[in-house]
């Protein structure tokens, strides 16, 4: 019999500087040798208070204009309650509420099911905090 639940926990480092880090391989390579050929869903989740995941296109400019999005939404000034850490931190812990820590993804024949231009990231602005956990855990039918 094979596990239906599997569980891991990878550590990641997104540096000092606002970042959207790409997952898509780490999460295909965890599938690869977890689900073998089962189908089910792949859950993301970052025990983070200051990060969150996205279901982006990368490389073509789509991860600098999120982070320039939020930038907008999410000013690092002096405004948030929130006031420790860097200057403007108080905005990193409203982050989670409009990009989630957490996506459900469906796996099909062991494949994470992807749209073609899709990518599974990481987005830190946190930039007092460089060093990111991240929970796979594949739930196989």
């Amino acid at each position: 019999m094979t596990d239906t639940f599997v569980s891991r926990t990878v550590d990641v480092t997104t540096g000092n500087r606002e970042a959207v880090l790409d997952l898509t391989e780490v999460c295909g390579a965890f599938l690869h040798e977890v689900a073998r050929g089962r189908s089910g869903l792949l859950n993301v989740f970052t025990p983070h208070a200051t990060a969150g995941l996205a279901v982006i296109e990368t490389g073509a400019g789509s991860d600098e204009d999120l982070l320039e999005a939020l930038r907008s939404l999410l000013p690092a000034d002096g405004r948030w309650q929130h006031r420790h850490g860097s200057p403007g931190h108080g905005r990193d812990h409203v982050l989670p509420a409009i990009v989630p820590p957490h996506a459900t993804l469906p796996v099909i024949d062991g494949a994470l099911q992807l749209g073609t231009w899709q990518s599974v990231t990481l987005v830190d602005t946190n930039r007092d905090n460089p060093d990111r956990q991240v929970r796979l855990t594949f739930l196989g039918c």
